[in-house]
């Protein structure tokens, strides 16, 4: 009888057991690796996480395409990396890179907050994954070696480096009559420091760690004026984390906006006002319409998402109604 009674016991402690929800592994792509802000960051969002249920282990990495493959693999339960790699992932904020279609740091912020709210958690799961937040890394700027690559027909000719997986870049490069350069985040900018590329597109956060001021030496400039906006993308997949954890998670993300909004402005005050170049106010019209050429193009072709190109252009005419593509209707899918 003693007997009996033990092995029910065990029996429902394994049960138990089986039934605990596991330690969830989140693999977290930074450039500088555990000194880097995302991952300071996401000790914070690991600590936040313990009050919905989840016991995230964090595993921080500098290469971001062993990342993206680990969590389809499934050795990761969750990721963080860009948007631009997380749109294999979902295509929907996958597309909030797209070119030109987020003009500032403060409308980026504005949207993000408005696709963390309820309303919009139908289109953060896509097949097995689920978006749990989104978090801006900041403009990303033309930064050229020699400052007389001051206009788009400047371009031609020069070497570009571009990013080996987004078809964007690729086509958006050809189109201006440049060379592409392949590259990858972990060696784009090295090419430009060492002269193996003309230009690269980066956001101010990587200008300190990635050392570019040696790629723009004493004749090289940043073009002040932003071509994207670059984001983080949490990723998870939902069945490996308790029921509700990603629209908790979406919340706290929003919380933490301003908080990401300071530590990017000072980013770019912090970069010496020798190095940036200015756009003329009368140039600035011609490139927003090759931007919005480019964007209709890429979206044309399925590589950018239809909705979210609707939602962003509402976002551009509210912010300013007197843009002239507000007029206009090709952006504003059905």
């Amino acid at each position: 009888m003693q007997w009996s009674k033990t092995l029910l016991l065990s029996a429902g402690l394994l049960a138990a057991a089986s039934t605990t929800q596991a330690k969830q592994v989140m693999c977290v792509f930074d450039l500088v690796g555990k000194n880097g802000d995302v991952f300071t960051l996401m000790k914070d969002y690991q600590l936040a996480a313990k009050n919905w249920g989840a016991d995230i282990e964090l595993k921080v990495g500098q290469n971001e395409a062993v990342i993206a493959e680990d969590f389809k693999a499934g050795k990761c339960d969750g990721v963080s990396i860009t948007g631009m790699r997380g749109r294999q992932f979902n295509n929907f904020t996958g597309s909030l890179d797209a070119i030109g279609a987020i003009p500032d740091l403060s409308v980026a912020i504005k949207v993000m907050q408005g696709l963390s709210t309820p309303t919009f958690a139908k289109y953060m799961t896509s097949g097995k994954y689920e978006v749990v937040g989104v978090i801006p890394v900041g403009d990303a700027y033309l930064m050229v070696n020699d400052r007389n690559i001051n206009t788009v027909a400047k371009a031609a000719g020069k070497k570009i480096a571009v990013l080996d997986y987004d078809e964007a870049q690729k086509i958006l490069v050809q189109q201006i009559g440049a060379q592409a350069v392949s590259a990858d985040v972990t060696n784009f900018g090295s090419k430009f420091n060492n002269g193996q590329v003309d230009i690269i597109g980066a956001p101010v956060a990587v200008f300190k760690p990635l050392e570019l001021y040696k790629g723009l030496g004493a004749k090289g400039a940043i073009v002040n004026y932003p071509i994207l906006q670059v984001t983080g993308n949490l990723i998870i997949r939902p069945d490996k984390f308790p029921a509700g954890f990603g629209q908790k998670s979406r919340d706290w993300v929003k919380s933490q906006l301003p908080r990401a909004n300071t530590i990017i402005g000072k980013m770019k005050a912090d970069i010496p006002a020798k190095y940036w170049m200015q756009v003329p106010a009368g140039d600035k019209p011609g490139y927003q319409k090759l931007m919005r050429e480019s964007r209709i193009s890429l979206t044309q072709k399925g590589v950018y998402n239809k909705q979210m190109m609707k939602l962003l252009w509402q976002f551009r005419c509210k912010n300013d109604p007197s843009n002239f593509e507000c007029s206009l209707q090709e952006e504003n899918y059905k």
